[in-house]
């Protein structure tokens, strides 16, 4: 099957059921995303398939055949996943940093599709686990982007 990855078209050679994740880290050699739970839980494993997060551990290769995805590798290509990043980097939003690309990829959707999200929103749009606790750091990169 041909996959769109980070504007590439890789042909692929796997079972239809393999999920996404290992698609991009073992077939194309994308290691920024991560795994985190394996059931779609914590969201470390989080890219964007045609704009929308989406869990890669629990999400099959078959379907997405035509669909635009992309990863933490290239989601400073986007303006606002560059803006997204560098306020990562401005709150010093990382700890260990293991969930954080699913993190960047989690906020920019929610930023591309509500540019000033409310807490509701953020709340609703955010809900990748950090071992490391960084939730407050997190909101304020989110903030700083909508108000800038």
């Amino acid at each position: 099957m041909q996959l769109n990855i980070n504007g590439t078209t890789h042909e692929v050679d796997v079972e239809p059921d393999t999920p996404l994740l290992w698609v991009i880290r073992e077939e194309i050699g994308l290691t920024g995303t991560k795994f985190g739970c394996g059931i779609a839980q914590c969201g470390a494993c989080t890219v964007l398939v045609d704009g929308q997060p989406t869990r890669s551990c629990v999400t099959p290769a078959e379907g997405l055949e035509g669909a635009k995805i992309t990863t933490i590798e290239t989601v400073e290509n986007d303006p606002l996943g560059k803006k997204v990043v560098e306020a990562w980097v401005d709150h010093q939003v990382p700890q260990c940093g293991y969930c954080q690309s699913g993190q960047v990829m989690a906020a920019t959707a929610l930023l591309a599709q509500t540019p000033n999200p409310s807490e509701a929103d953020i709340d609703a749009a955010m809900t990748n686990l950090c071992r490391c606790g960084t939730y407050n750091k997190v909101r304020a990169a989110i903030r700083s982007v909508s108000e800038a």
